[in-house]
């Protein structure tokens, strides 16, 4: 006869743990970095005016940068509010509706990214 000791624990969930945690840390460090980047060309001599600001976004490497930022950023809020609603959101239905206009909010906000920094 086999004798278990402790507790059966059912784990249950999306096991998202880690693969968020770190999702969350690498786009947080890129949008800082961004940031750091922006600065400095902000900081850079000259009279700060419109030609200056729209002289740093017409650059091709600034705009695929900034996409990447804005990429990084909808999905960072993706996994903070999906998990504030699967944490405090106890109705199925409630939650599913607040995760669907989450994702779609985020896909409208992409997409506006898109069309300010290349005109569309």
């Amino acid at each position: 006869m086999a004798q278990n000791f402790g507790s059966k624990r059912i784990v249950s969930g999306a096991h998202y743990g880690l693969r968020d945690w770190l999702a969350q840390r690498i786009t947080a460090a890129l949008m800082a970095l961004f940031t750091l980047v922006l600065i400095v060309q902000v900081l850079l001599p000259g009279e700060m005016g419109y030609d200056k600001w729209a002289g740093i976004f017409s650059r091709q490497w600034m705009k695929v940068l900034t996409f990447v930022v804005i990429v990084s950023l909808l999905y960072h809020v993706w996994v903070g509010m999906r998990d504030v609603w699967m944490d405090y959101v106890k109705p199925v239905g409630i939650k599913l509706a607040l995760q669907v206009f989450t994702i779609v909010w985020l896909v409208g906000c992409a997409g506006w990214a898109v069309q300010v920094l290349w005109r569309l």
